[in-house]
């Protein structure tokens, strides 16, 4: 069965196309062009917005150079109809494969035409529909004659009682190692047909790289056969003949390890499930029990710590049968075990590999031990790095059998629903109705409104829900209730149930088609018509759901695909290890993993158990698609896998600290290596769990001036800017998303734990903290501090306390008076001179990072420290929360007052005008119509030349007193004398 996968393009419509046919009209068609495929719409006649509705299918092949992936879309009109003579050109789109989406994901979206020609004159756009569809075809089954086996494989079918392999010893042992098992000869049909093409490939693999064995009476295994060094020269692939990528690990240091894998094997004189035991180097793992099948399979690797890769030992590989069925335990007891046979390998003579060199195909080696030849294992060794494509999945002796992992977050949507109306719904004049919406947790209700004399309800209200893909796990349920206004009772009258699988997406802001939904009886099994309700349903896929805090989100692409642009670079994260932590657990150690998030995808390494100084040289990549973004990285201590149902891995796994790096602070191709520290803010205070050393590098992929312009484009979707969601709302959808991710990530194995992700996706950034009250007041004071020093700058010129600077504003005043052409020029090369100057003291080699003196985090009042970590609702002592309760009024009364004096400050310049006052007033528009006189007749550089004089007099020129315009504003009335 093979598919063929198809991109369609569904030409829907144009709107508002230019008239080209002379008698104000067009008669349009059009021209699609994929993949050096073409396709061409019927012609719609005399139609400035045609209407096509057409179906255009092309096949997609493999990348090429000659085909790119570019879909171009042309309009024409068509010159046969009117008296026009050429096709004239209506516009054009082009769009690349990567906005497709699969079928399902499609939605109308309307593209704006573009120009072919600088002085094109073209307007309107188009709405399609594009998606991938991979219909599947069934080949038909034809019944093949059965040949005969190949001449050059005449050892297949010999015995495997004809072997002795302990009389001489092999020279070519080609034939003899390639032949299959007597069982497997006895009964050809009890294999399928998928295990005998995997058995056939396995044995090609083998026949093109086995090396000689030495086989030898001696049972004893430590000195036993060594099976000499193999050629590296012919090494095959099982993951297909497609070419294996490169990946290069230049920001972490490397770590050897010794791998070997363990396949299958064959001829073993037991019936039961054997085990596998390696010792190698003082390390003792035993494999799982063997998948019975044809053969004993395992199909598991191995990867031992070593600390160079030239490091001389002997590796042990044994085979047992376990006299007892017992779970998977890595331990070196093997009491009870029957010894079925083993190999010994010269650690020094196995290759080394290093991507990207192609996977090392495993080979059968005699078992010897007991004085008799015991059947055959499959294996492969090989010594590598952590680069290698066998490293994530294998079980590592550092990490007690943990992985690392990648995870997708669900792909989230908001769901709007307008609550329109309900009609034939039995009211009572006692009593008001409203909707309660619910999808899963989240439950949303209108207003109550009571019924009007037609029986019917009007709300006209928005529901907003976050929903994840995919859509066939809930239903969105709307419940109508009623409210006896008199018991003050509410009923459950009728519910009305919708899938989400039926519900329409949309891109933008157009109006989606209402429908009418029925109503039931929610206590009755029979369906039972209670009246139907109006509803217009969608998913806004124009907006990006916010799932972290927007100053320091990963990601603003919005939900639908086809919005997305192309990424700008890629950001490489190496996350070396950790230094000096601090003991989470009472043994004195630490079960330390770390966690990466960047846009949709999360990395968690390996956990390394009880160490303090955990090593783990993982390096990942992510797709930057906007540089005004955060990747973080935490530290966490957990537990391995191995005891991860245990009682002692239930409790959750503590957080450590973490650190953040904005994208658009770092260098394009530079390394930056950094040790940064981890703090963690608790109930006790603030605390230094360890270091963490990273490195980070940042390329940029797109034209420098492609990359710039990224800067003037809107942060967040254009839905967010057209159709905006209030900041309540956007944070009760926030704390929804927050919920579907750790609920997403919880199901994954090994799970990302629901505090885990809390604690990235930083959710509870808001809660009140007077620590962050004062923090944010002196990040204003810090920002408007430049504006003070201007104005006591401009107070100490005015002073004359620097004569020379003085003067020299006098003539700076003079020039710019006289040429007012140069303000704006003057004030621009001063800020970019202040620039450059900057220029020489920026930060060049650490990376920002957590500032606890920015943060008063060093010195913390331990009841501030208390509330900022209480739970909501409070739980302390009443005495406790009124305390807390006068110290924030306390702080409200400051507040308080600012906001009276800048009101009063207000009033006072609207009482100019106003004639609360009415001599204040009369003086005022005096004033105004004398210096409106004097403008008119005295030119206006000569009055700004004298009043720059003015205020830049000598002191012994001035009074001490305040001026009479300050004295005049301040006898100004305001509103704070009739206040209560």
């Amino acid at each position: 069965m093979g598919s063929v996968r198809k991109l369609v393009v569904e030409v829907i419509e144009a709107r508002n196309l230019l008239p080209k046919d002379g008698h104000g009209t067009s008669s349009p068609y059009v021209v699609v062009d994929f993949y050096g495929q073409r396709r061409k719409t019927r012609t719609v006649t005399r139609d400035l917005s045609p209407q096509w509705n057409e179906l255009l299918e092309f096949n997609v092949g493999k990348p090429s150079d000659v085909f790119g992936d570019m879909l171009e879309l042309d309009v024409y009109h068509d010159k046969s109809i009117g008296p026009t003579t050429r096709n004239n050109f209506l516009g054009r789109i082009r769009l690349s494969a990567i906005q497709f989406v699969k079928k399902g994901e499609e939605a109308l979206i309307y593209y704006p035409l573009e120009k072919k020609y600088w002085f094109s004159w073209i307007s309107g756009e188009i709405g399609l529909k594009i998606y991938f569809v991979e219909p599947l075809l069934v080949p038909e089954v034809k019944a093949e004659p059965k040949q005969a086996p190949p001449a050059d494989q005449p050892t297949e079918a010999a015995p495997e009682g004809e072997m002795k392999p302990n009389s001489i010893e092999e020279e070519n042992p080609t034939t003899v190692e390639a032949e299959p098992p007597a069982n497997e000869a006895e009964n050809p049909t009890s294999v399928p047909p998928q295990e005998n093409e995997f058995n056939q490939v396995k044995r090609s693999v083998s026949l093109g790289s086995i090396p000689e064995v030495k086989v030898s009476n001696n049972i004893d295994i430590v000195s036993g056969p060594r099976p000499i060094s193999r050629a590296s020269s012919v090494i095959f692939s099982d993951a297909g003949s497609g070419p294996i990528e490169p990946s290069s690990f230049d920001l972490v240091e490397k770590m050897h390890y010794l791998f070997v894998r363990v396949v299958k094997a064959r001829s073993l004189p037991t019936v039961g499930c054997p085990v596998v035991k390696i010792v190698v180097s003082g390390s003792h793992v035993m494999s799982k029990p063997a998948r019975k099948t044809v053969l004993f399979e395992w199909d598991q690797t191995f990867a031992f710590g070593r600390d160079a890769p030239d490091s001389s030992s002997l590796l042990e590989v044994s085979v047992w049968e376990p006299s007892s069925a017992k779970s998977f335990d890595p331990t070196p007891d093997v009491a009870g075990h029957v010894f079925l046979g083993g190999i010994c390998f010269d650690v020094s003579e196995i290759p080394l590999r290093d991507p990207p060199d192609s996977p090392l195909a495993p080979q059968w080696y005699r078992l010897e031990g007991g004085g008799a030849h015991r059947g055959d294992l499959m294996l492969a060794t090989w010594v590598g790095t952590q680069a290698d494509d066998s490293f994530p999945e294998a079980w590592k002796t550092d990490t007690a059998g943990s992985k690392s992992k990648v995870y997708q977050s669900p792909k989230l949507w908001y769901l709007r629903s307008s609550v329109i109306e309900a009609q034939d719904i039995s009211h009572s004049k006692d009593s008001s109705y409203h909707i309660k919406a619910q999808l899963g947790f989240q439950v949303q209700k209108t207003k109550s409104i009571t019924t009007t004399t037609t029986g019917s309800q009007s709300w006209n209200e928005d529901l907003v829900f976050v929903a994840a893909e995919p859509f066939t796990e809930n239903h969105l349920l709307f419940f109508l209730i009623e409210t006896d206004r008199t018991a003050k009772e509410q009923t459950v009258l009728a519910v009305a149930s919708i899938p989400l699988t039926t519900i329409e997406r949309r891109v933008d802001d157009r109006k989606v088609a209402s429908r009418w939904f029925t109503f039931e009886d929610p206590n009755e099994e029979k369906r039972i018509y209670k009246g139907r309700v109006h509803l217009r349903l969608c998913f806004d896929g124009g907006y990006h759901v916010m799932d972290e805090a927007a100053h320091v989100c990963s990601d603003y692409r919005p939900t639908a695909r086809q919005l997305w642009s192309a990424p700008i670079g890629t950001v490489e994260l190496g996350i070396i290890g950790c230094k000096n932590l601090l003991p989470m657990k009472g043994k004195g150690s630490t079960d330390a993993y770390s966690v990466a998030k960047y846009g949709n995808k999360w990395v968690r390494t390996r956990t390394i158990s009880d160490s303090l100084e955990p090593r783990w040289n993982e390096q990942y990549t992510w797709r930057v698609y906007d540089p005004s973004t955060v990747l973080t990285i935490g530290v966490f201590d957990g537990c391995s896998e191995v005891v991860f149902e245990s009682d002692e891995c239930m409790r959750p796994d503590f957080r450590m600290g973490k650190v953040r790096v904005r994208i658009s602070t770092l260098t394009t191709g530079k390394v930056y290596r950094n040790t940064f520290p981890l703090l963690l803010l608790s109930q006790t205070g603030l605390k230094k769990m360890g270091e963490i050393e990273l490195a980070v590098r940042f390329i940029r992929a797109t034209p420098t001036l492609d990359f710039l312009h990224v800067y003037s484009q809107p942060l967040l979707p254009m839905m967010h800017h057209v159709k905006p969601l209030g900041m309540v709302q956007q944070d009760s959808l926030r704390i929804a998303a927050v919920k579907i991710v750790a609920s997403h990530l919880t199901r994954s194995e090994p799970p990302l734990r629901r505090e885990v992700v809390t604690y990235m996706l930083d959710a509870d950034s808001h809660s009140f903290s007077m620590r962050k009250v004062r923090a944010n007041w002196f990040r204003i004071i810090n920002v408007i501090a430049g504006v003070i020093d201007i104005v006591k700058w401009v107070d100490d010129t005015r002073g004359w306390k620097n004569p020379t600077a003085t003067l020299l504003v006098h003539a700076l005043l003079v020039m710019l008076v006289w040429f007012p052409d140069l303000i704006i020029p003057t004030f621009a090369f001063y800020v970019f001179v202040i620039g450059a100057w900057n220029y020489r003291f920026r930060s060049r080699d650490t990376l920002p990072h957590f500032d606890p003196k920015i943060s008063l985090a060093e010195s913390l009042d331990r009841d501030e420290l208390d509330e900022e970590f209480d739970a909501m609702p409070c739980t302390k002592p009443n005495e406790l929360v009124r305390a807390r309760y006068d110290k924030l009024r306390m702080l409200g009364e400051r507040v308080q007052t600012i906001l009276g004096d800048f009101a009063t400050q207000g009033e006072r310049v609207q009482a100019l005008v106003t004639w609360r006052d009415p001599r204040a007033t009369g003086i005022f528009i005096g004033l105004c119509f004398v210096v409106a006189f004097i403008l008119y007749l005295v030119p206006s550089k000569m009055v700004s030349m004298a009043f720059g004089f003015y205020y830049l007099r000598h002191p012994i020129f001035r009074d001490r007193m305040p001026s009479p315009a300050l004295n005049f504003f301040r006898r100004l009335p305001s509103l704070s004398d009739r206040m209560l």
